[in-house]
């Protein structure tokens, strides 16, 4: 996750672009003039959808993006590059089309649910003309990006023209292409890198019913073969990805919950341009997308990821090195509040944790099973030899830390120099602060910030004093 945090690449997307448009109400009688709910509007919202979604996720991630696209010269048109500019992408290759409307999508929407939706857009294939601009556009810049994706949403502009002649413009430049394809027909795509069909569009296209590892690997050749794929891959919903490049390696999915699927296939694609604009092997690419599209099903609504929440993720699953799951005062910070936004509910204790024992691990279970999230607080070694004497600490604090961020009930470790955590409780304002049982009756440092404090009695006879003395013992 390190190197992709340092990944700034240059992704073009080319592809369908529309607003979806939301309008958010309540509903609580019939119209007496039709058989039809009124719904009284509250609100209205609007998001970049169809390709545009695949270029918020690139730019969530950290990718410096640059769209093109055919739209209408209209309203909705005008407000489509407004939300583009409105996030630094580069819309300077987007071209109007006399007679074409730009895509929106409405959506009524009351107690959650969608009442009805109507579209105004055009799916006819875009101009001859227009496929030409685009190309002699792409022509002076392609080899500036590190990833073009095709974006293809059915709605005209990806015509068989455009996408053969971009394919052919980018590999002469040695530029990957990716294709989330629409259709059964790919043959439009050939010479892409690699298509990212779900199940059923690979199905669609190839002819081949995949009910098992055998068809699925027939899938997978003949995309390769009839496409000239660099490396054939198939999304398996809740399966997780296939993928062959010289043999059939599957990647299962790590999603804890899903709420919605909208918009998966989006951040799947985008997550994928991401990792190989990184340098990431295709199997850390599959398994990145893996992660990013867990996290994504998680929300509500077309939604993107950001790669701290993929981390964050990965550390929820147990899947991550310690060193991930070990923070700074700024970084716990952010991961409490996106936290708090989720509903879930923070614990923290704190310690010196010098030699790691069983009543350690007994005391940090019972305090994470307060809350979802138990963050530790760890002592730095200064602090410790202030207040465990000259010969302590035992083990040093990235030593400490590491042990700590490798148990299960941890999620994350804090390091702090002070003697007491005050000023990181301040900050984290914990639903639960657990201390030892030992604090009975005393003042506890922080629990003015902390919503309720619970007591945990230690093990009896188990204590890094005890440990370090039986060690004396031993050698004496």
């Amino acid at each position: 996750m390190h190197i992709l945090k340092k990944a700034k690449p240059n992704i073009l997307v080319i592809g369908d672009l529309m607003i979806d448009h939301y309008l958010w109400g309540s509903c609580e009688r019939i119209s007496p003039e039709a058989p039809v709910q009124v719904v009284d509007i509250a609100k209205e919202t609007t998001v970049l959808g169809g390709a545009g979604n695949v270029i918020n996720n690139l730019n969530a991630l950290g990718s410096q993006v640059s769209v093109c696209s055919v739209i209408g010269s209209d309203d909705n048109g005008d407000e489509l590059i407004s939300m583009l500019q409105s996030i630094g992408v580069d819309s300077s290759n987007i071209i109007t089309q006399k007679g074409r409307k730009t895509s929106k999508k409405s959506r009524v929407i009351a107690v959650s649910q969608q009442i009805l939706r109507y579209d105004k857009e055009s799916k006819d294939d875009i101009s001859i003309e227009s496929v030409e601009k685009i190309l002699q556009s792409i022509k002076k810049s392609v080899s500036s990006y590190d990833m073009i994706i095709l974006s293809d949403y059915g709605k005209g502009v990806l015509r068989d023209e455009l996408c053969r002649g971009v394919i052919e413009l980018a590999n002469e430049s040695n530029v990957k292409v990716l294709v989330d394809p629409k259709g059964s027909d790919f043959s439009k795509y050939r010479g892409a890198y690699l298509l990212t069909p779900n199940k059923k569009e690979a199905i669609l296209a190839t002819g081949i019913d995949i009910k098992d590892e055998e068809s699925l690997t027939k899938a997978l050749l003949k995309l390769k073969d009839e496409c000239d794929l660099g490396i054939s891959l198939i999304t398996l919903s809740e399966d997780g990805i296939a993928t062959y490049d010289d043999k059939l390696e599957l990647f299962p999915t790590v999603a804890k919950e899903v709420f919605d699927v909208t918009g998966a296939g989006d951040t799947v694609i985008a997550s994928i341009a991401f990792a190989l604009s990184a340098g990431k092997s295709i199997q850390e690419t599959a398994a990145f997308a893996n992660l990013a599209a867990g996290v994504v099903v998680g929300k509500i609504g077309s939604a993107t990821v950001t790669l701290n929440e993929i981390e964050e993720y990965e550390a929820s699953l147990h899947k991550s090195t310690s060193d991930a799951h070990i923070k700074s005062f700024s970084e716990i910070d952010a991961i409490v509040k996106r936290s708090r936004l989720n509903g879930k509910k923070v614990v923290f204790t704190n310690g010196c944790f010098d030699i790691l024992h069983v009543g350690h691990v007994k005391y940090l279970q019972i305090a994470k099973s307060f809350g979802d999230i138990l963050i530790v607080g760890l002592n730095s070694d200064e602090s410790v030899s202030r207040l465990k004497g000259p010969t302590r600490p035992v083990n040093i604090a990235e030593d400490r830390a590491y042990l700590l961020a490798a148990l299960e009930a941890v999620d994350f470790v804090v390091p702090f120099s002070e003697d007491t955590p005050y000023e990181l409780i301040k900050m984290i304002a914990p639903d639960v602060l657990v201390k030892g049982g030992d604090y009975e009756g005393k003042e506890v440092i922080g629990t003015e910030f902390a919503s309720k404090l619970k007591l945990v009695d230690f093990v009896d006879g188990k204590s890094t004093t005890k440990t370090i003395e039986k060690i004396q013992g031993s050698t004496c």
